[in-house]
């Protein structure tokens, strides 16, 4: 797996071998802006996850059904975990051959400006082409691989590894395709479904890929329930972090202010929060929460 490597991401992914399968671990946080841009904000927020171990075959093989599932696909150079281009597990077997137009992340506004979000987890990842982790990497180029799918074949940009735009129509319902001098690879594409969007490859037992554990309370060990889209989406979302790991999401609907606020409590994983929602009817809620 020296595409992390060659990409410049070394230094906060590794990659070790297991059997026959590398191992891509990393706390999914990205080194680029984050959730610039949103509209259709979910009113949850990016945290660094525990180790994140994604595993990559070493040997892939094709399988004869495309298979897909509600959480991550695959996992990019820089460890972010990919998802398809749906925004809550909407994607199943028989959906694959269709447009799911109400729940497509990119035209719904749930997206930033680097092609990801903060899912229902608190937990950052991609869901189309990662704009701004490309744009840091070292070997940027058509040939360089920007991330992996869980079936452990290879995601490429827009065009094919030589330079050659991809065929319109030659990509398969999982975004990829084959030939003789790359073999099996995926791609991003402008148009829907954008990136990988189901693993054409075996895989062996789904529910044992990785998800990102949710966020609890740290005074009643509850799982944090995810927050419901404002009607219409909010404006002038903006996300702030600094050097102390001290972050911040502030927003406006129907002109008043809205945000959510949280830093480092001292535990291990542990943030102490502020927010004022729209999902809480901009009630200010504080607390510690802990992933």
């Amino acid at each position: 797996m020296t595409s992390v490597e060659k990409a410049g991401f070394a230094d906060t992914v590794t990659v070790t071998c297991e059997d026959d399968r590398a191992i891509i671990s990393s706390d999914t946080y990205p080194a680029h802006e984050l959730m610039t841009g949103i509209v259709g904000t979910n009113e949850q927020v990016p945290l660094p996850a525990k180790k994140y171990d994604a595993p990559i075959p070493l040997k892939p093989v094709l399988g004869d059904t495309p298979q897909t599932r509600d959480a991550a696909l695959g996992v990019a150079v820089n460890g972010v975990p990919i998802f398809d281009y749906t925004g809550g597990g909407e994607m199943t077997e028989k959906d694959l051959h269709h447009h799911q137009t109400e729940h497509d992340t990119l035209l719904t506004q749930q997206l930033d400006i680097c092609g990801g979000h903060a899912g229902r987890g608190d937990d950052y990842h991609y869901h189309m082409k990662p704009v701004c982790m490309i744009a840091q990497m070292e070997n940027a180029g058509n040939d360089a691989i920007i991330g992996w799918a869980f079936d452990g074949f290879p995601i490429y940009g827009d065009n094919n590894p030589d330079g050659t735009p991809v065929v319109e129509g030659m990509l398969d319902v999982c975004n990829g395709q084959t030939d003789q001098t790359y073999g099996y690879r995926y791609h991003t594409s402008e148009d829907a479904p954008y990136i990988i969007q189901c693993l054409m490859g075996e895989v062996g037992d789904l529910r044992e890929l990785p998800r990102t554990a949710p966020l609890t309370s740290a005074a009643t060990g509850q799982t944090v329930e995810p927050g419901q889209p404002p009607a219409g989406g909010v404006e002038n979302l903006i996300f702030t972090q600094d050097k102390n790991g001290s972050r911040s999401m502030d927003y406006r609907y129907h002109g008043e202010d809205y945000y959510i606020r949280y830093s480092p409590s001292g535990t291990e994983d542990c943030y102490n929060f502020e927010t004022k929602t729209v999902t809480n009817d901009g009630e200010i809620r504080t607390g510690e929460f802990c992933r």
